[in-house]
């Protein structure tokens, strides 16, 4: 019965992770820090490339477990989002405005030993939402989506790079690997490409492998990084990855800017407080799970 429970809940977390991932404006991450089990996915990744046979095999089936749930979550938001997230976008947006300003009061609650005493690391909250800021900022003026299809070798490069960034988003909690794509032009790029592959339309796999190269190397770039900076840096960790998420508020904002046809920036004429509160509502129903599975 442990065990089923552990697929079960396993399953569930890497489906919600999928999710995240998939959208515009939260993390994976984030979902993984607010259920409550972000250090164990981080020291798994960590333990991938581990000299230990035996911590190399727990990760690995640790990885499998939260990988299915992955999957079927990510083909099935895919599905849904290629045809929603632009005649949508300002619900979609407000949707997960509401998750990231929700989920910022939790994240210092459950910091708050961390962050007790320490308040000159403020600092480094206003790097992180200066650091989303030009970024989103210099995109918006500049770069646009970008086909998958006729690559060239520069558009290859930049391919790879942006998964490399994308992935690192994505497993760091506070800015949205999907936010970063939107913000470098590939975010409906790769969501149509993978639709086209689930229904074995292939023109896009070269770039999607790409992509996928990309993510490979991001994961085994960061993860050293993440896992150090929370051991030893954790406090000026945690109040960036406050900033991340403040500042990933702007770039949803932007966000209906940089579609293939341009859309005004989120205000208050086409905001929806309805699907902002449902947005805060699954936060909170995210913490009350998480606290239903600590007590049993």
């Amino acid at each position: 019965m442990k065990n089923i429970k552990e697929y079960i809940v396993n399953f569930f977390n890497g489906f919600m992770m999928s999710l995240a991932d998939s959208v515009p404006g939260v993390s994976g991450g984030t979902i993984a820090f607010l259920l409550g089990f972000y250090d164990k996915f981080i020291n798994s990744l960590n333990d991938l490339i581990s000299k230990d046979k035996k911590e190399r095999k727990e990760a690995i089936k640790y990885l499998i477990k939260i990988g299915i749930g992955w999957v079927i979550g990510l083909s099935l938001s895919v599905l849904i989002l290629t045809s929603v997230f632009e005649t949508h976008i300002y619900k979609v947006s407000s949707l997960f405005m509401g998750f990231i300003l929700l989920s910022i009061p939790i994240i210092i609650l459950e910091e708050k030993d961390t962050l007790k005493g320490k308040y000159l690391n403020i600092i480094y909250t206003f790097i992180g939402i200066l650091l989303v800021f030009l970024i989103t900022y210099f995109n918006s003026t500049e770069l646009k989506s970008m086909s998958l299809t006729n690559l060239t070798i520069g558009n290859g490069i930049y391919i790879f790079l942006v998964g490399m960034i994308a992935i690192s988003a994505m497993i760091l909690p506070g800015i949205s690997g999907s936010t970063l794509l939107l913000i470098f032009g590939l975010y409906l790029p790769i969501i149509t490409g993978i639709k086209d592959i689930l229904h074995l339309n292939f023109s896009s796999f070269w770039g999607l492998f790409i992509f996928g190269l990309g993510i490979i190397a991001g994961i085994f770039s960061i993860i050293k990084l993440l896992k150090k900076a929370f051991e030893k840096f954790r406090t000026q960790t945690v109040y960036t990855i406050l900033g991340l998420m403040i500042g990933s508020i702007y770039s949803i904002i932007m966000g209906p800017t940089t579609l293939e046809t341009p859309k005004l920036p989120i205000d208050f004429n086409n905001f929806s407080i309805i699907f902002f509160l449902i947005g805060g509502c699954f936060v909170w129903s995210l913490q009350k799970l998480k606290k239903l599975n600590e007590k049993e």
